[in-house]
Parts: C-alpha cells; structure tokens; sequence
C-alpha cells in the first residue's frame, strides 16, 4: 500500500497533469480548432520515418485504443490532414500518413500549443528542478520499470 505522501503526491500529480492538460487542450481548439489527441497524432506522423506509421503503433504513442485512434484518423482524413495507405509488404496492414496539409496544420498549432507549454508547465519549475522532474517522468516511463 501507498503511504500518505506517496498517495498524497500521486494524486497532486494526476491533478497537474489533468489541469495542465484541459488548458493546452482549451488553448488549442479555441486558436487552432484542433483537439490534443489530434495534434499529437499530427506530431508523431511528422516525426515518424517518411511520416507515416502502422495505425497500431500509432495508437500505442498516443496512448489511446486502436479503435479510439482509428476514430480520430477518420476525422482527420476527412479534414485533409491524414491519409492511409497499405502497408509495405503486408496487405492487411494500414498505415497513416501525413499530408502536406496535416504539416501545414501542424506548424500553425504548434506556435499555440508549445508556447502553452512553456507558459502552463515549463514556468512553474525553479533553476533545477525541470531536470530533475525529467528524470524522474523519464525513470517512470522506461520499459523496463514495470513488467
């Protein structure tokens, strides 16, 4: 079991994040009407190898079910932004792509999203404690943490 501080931190964590979360995603859809589940798939297209990725890895980046990520590609191939194609040497594999017009978007929304960013997170920390807290979400990320 969890001790009060573990609890006690735990939960403040979830609440930052959570909070953190609304006002990037409130920042973004009222200046770009785009959501951040949407931009984030845009920014693993655009970063992925010649900007494009399996849907099922695509859902394991962005954190969401493969029938949750195939929803939000739908709307985004409707919007222009996505497109999807066979998969190399694999007929039943999908993969989506990135369209000129889903980078163009993407560079519009991320002037709004990382100045949130910089604004709403990176300026709550003191000279320090970004990098330590960084190593701490990167230990809790690692593959190996958890089974």
């Amino acid at each position: 079991m969890p001790t009060r501080v573990e609890l006690g931190v735990w939960r403040s964590f979830l609440r930052a994040h959570a909070r953190i979360t609304r006002v990037l995603e409130a920042e973004l859809i009222a200046e770009q009407r785009l959501s951040l589940a949407a931009y984030d798939v845009l920014v693993q297209l655009a970063e992925a190898p010649s900007m494009r990725m399996r849907m099922t890895e695509l859902a394991d980046a962005v954190l969401l079910s493969r029938s949750g990520v195939t929803r939000l590609v739908d709307r985004l191939e409707r919007a222009g932004l996505v497109g999807r194609e066979r998969a190399d040497g694999d007929g039943r594999g999908i993969v989506a792509v990135l369209t000129p017009l889903g980078a163009e978007r993407l560079r519009s929304a991320s002037t709004t999203h990382l100045a949130g960013v910089a604004e709403h997170f990176g300026e709550s920390f003191g000279p320090g404690e970004l990098e330590a807290f960084g190593r701490t979400c990167d230990r809790l990320a690692a593959d190996d943490v958890f089974p």
